[in-house]
């Protein structure tokens, strides 16, 4: 019986060192589950760059190919037009400005004295802004 038990108890420990590794070794199952997230998101952000660059591509050989490209640009961009077109330009009504307010009330208070060497502004402000 003795090494019967000898062999069921190393194929134990090996059991456990095996599954040790698996869990807990150097890429664990956790980390094997953040990878996986990872690529997928990289996966979805580089099918983006690819349909960003196939677009710019084209772009890319409609201006070295053909000049509408480049009219269309100039038009766009640099506001351009082609001798013999008339460019008209839409502007928007200007929204109606406030009414002014009614004249303000009279106030009976004592007018502020004032130094001579004091600005007319500083006469009407009693506390100036003081902004640091």
């Amino acid at each position: 019986m003795r090494p019967v038990q000898f062999l069921i108890g190393g194929l134990v420990v090996l059991l456990l060192m095996l599954q040790w590794s698996i869990w807990f070794g150097a890429p664990d199952a956790f980390d094997a589950l953040a990878l996986r997230a990872e690529v997928e998101t990289q996966t979805i952000d580089n099918a983006g760059r690819r349909e960003r660059n196939a677009a710019l591509g084209a772009e890319v050989r409609d201006l070295k190919q053909g000049t509408d490209a480049v009219e269309e640009r100039a038009r766009s961009d640099l506001g351009m037009v082609k001798a013999g077109e008339t460019f008209y330009q839409v502007v928007a009504p200007a929204t109606p400005t406030a009414q002014p307010p009614a004249a303000a009330p009279a106030t009976t208070a004592a007018p502020q004295e004032t130094s001579a060497g004091d600005p007319p502004e500083r006469a009407r402000d009693p506390a100036p802004d003081r902004r640091t």
